[in-house]
């Protein structure tokens, strides 16, 4: 029984898919001008869990995540760069696709193009000039009348009368009203272009979305997505712009992931704490990124720090420690079996709003239960381990081998080096890894030779360059990177 918090209701709701079986779904995604930053990561690994849990749960899902390849900002950024807007566009669009293969994010099944549907954009800019709810201002640029629409501001909870009291009647003489917005603009002097019944323009930013997404999933869909920060001025306008050209219900649910904060700050450029995800990926590796971004609810606030990544990297190091060495040859079984308690567990959690940290709880309780069953050799330890890789997976972790994960290397590689062994003894490595098994191999010899001292050292070490050893009873068996 999955129940969804719907912006526009402002409650949990059961969710009713408009067609049975079936969902729609449509999330507004990058403008294509720069790297993408945390909040970019947020919203793609939110909406991928979301996108992966509907289709867990047998459900035929269109998944449609926009790209907005032109707009003021790309223009500006093509024009510092002295570079042509298409191949600016092009290059970001590539790097976000590797950023989201890099945090395992699958790709959408739409993934539609401003540029590409300006027929689409056009046409819905006429019917609503047709119905008189936009018109052509002294500049020539169109605009939406918002006066003309009488439920505007239901989304974000705000009043036409106080938004309008609040602007400037200054701002364009162009407009009617303040408060009216831009459908389509008139091109300047070397701009992008395409010809339009009201001459050479470009469309506007929010009726991109709409026009994209009644092509994808039709005049009336199940879900919309987005950060918080477009619930208004953005979802608000394509509520307007849509239902006043269709004459129908726009979206059924509308969900907003909250927003990312740096050390308790706002992220933004101006505070100067703003990082892409290419910045953050030199320091941490990709599952532990989006493993960070699951450990908060979505919609409520995350707070990026090192400190926080950190927590997030050491929450993933049990999860993949419980699985290493749990079966022989790491494989699981191809008829496995998944525990009835924790899998129902698991789902209640997903089903509660998609509560990811309830559902992670859920994997931290199984890996307990994995360590008894390895320390007591149960042949439990199969089925324990074969459902805490399953449910991982359908948060998108958890697949990697739990050795090469633990043992993964950080952000340089120890290359050819002398390292002292004994004051009489040095030893020409070649590798991190063979570096680190023969200074585990120095410090059993160490050991067996009640060198405690020597051995005291060796671990100290490794422990300085982030390699930490794990000892049993029948020596250092295992050992991981910090």
């Amino acid at each position: 029984m999955l129940k969804i918090y719907n912006t526009l209701t402002r409650k949990k709701e059961l969710f009713q898919p408009r067609v049975s079986g079936k969902v729609g779904m449509y999330v507004c995604g990058m403008t294509v001008y720069d790297y993408c930053h945390i909040g970019h990561a947020r919203v793609m690994v939110v909406f991928d869990t979301v996108a992966r849990y509907f289709r867990y749960q047998g459900y035929e899902l269109t998944y449609v995540r926009n790209i907005t390849d032109i707009d003021d900002k790309i223009i500006q950024r093509a024009i510092e760069n002295g570079e042509d807007y298409g191949k600016l566009t092009e290059r970001f669009i590539d790097a976000m696709h590797e950023d989201e293969r890099a945090l395992a994010v699958l790709p959408p099944d739409l993934e539609p193009r401003a540029t590409q549907s300006i027929d689409a954009i056009i046409a819905m800019v006429q019917i609503l000039i047709d119905k008189e709810l936009a018109y052509v201002g002294t500049n020539g640029d169109v605009f939406y009348a918002v006066t003309k629409f009488k439920d505007y501001g239901r989304l974000s909870g705000k009043n036409l009368d106080d938004l309008q009291a609040g602007e400037r009647v200054d701002v364009d003489l162009a407009k009617r009203n303040p408060m009216d917005f831009v459908l389509w603009k008139m091109a300047k002097a070397n701009e992008p272009a395409w010809d339009s019944p009201w001459g050479l323009g470009r469309p506007g930013w929010h009726i991109e979305c709409s026009a994209m997404s009644t092509c994808c999933l039709g005049n009336h869909f199940d879900i919309h997505g987005g950060g918080m920060d477009l619930q208004f001025p953005h979802h608000e306008n394509e509520i307007a712009q849509s239902e006043g050209a269709t004459g129908e219900k726009f979206v059924n649910v509308w969900m907003h992931n909250g927003f990312v904060r740096v050390d308790d700050e706002k992220m933004s450029k101006s505070l100067g704490n703003f990082f892409t995800v290419r910045e953050v990926l030199k320091k941490y590796r990709p599952e532990i990124i989006r493993f960070f971004i699951l450990t908060s609810h979505y919609r409520s606030p995350l707070n990026y720090s090192d400190e926080s990544l950190n927590d997030a990297k050491a929450g993933l190091d049990r999860l993949y420690i419980a699985l290493r060495d749990a079966l022989p040859d790491d494989k699981i079984p191809e008829n496995f079996i998944v525990l009835d308690d924790y899998k129902v567990r698991f789902e209640q959690a997903m089903e509660d709003d998609f509560n990811t940290p309830e559902a992670l709880a859920v994997l931290f309780g199984l890996a307990n239960e994995l360590n008894k069953a390895k320390k007591h050799k149960s042949e439990n330890k199969i089925v324990l381990t074969a459902t805490l890789k399953y449910l991982g997976g359908l948060l998108g972790i958890l697949q990697d081998e739990p050795d090469a994960f633990l043992k993964g290397k950080r952000h340089s590689i120890i290359g050819d080096i002398t390292i002292s062994i004994t004051p009489s003894t040095t030893m020409k490595l070649t590798s991190g890894d063979e570096y680190i098994d023969q200074q585990i191999q120095a410090r059993l010899d160490a050991k067996k030779a009640k060198n405690w001292a020597l051995a005291d050292k060796i671990r100290n070490d490794l422990k300085d360059q982030g390699v930490i050893l794990e000892d049993s009873p029948d020596g250092t068996t295992s050992w991981r990177r910090e």
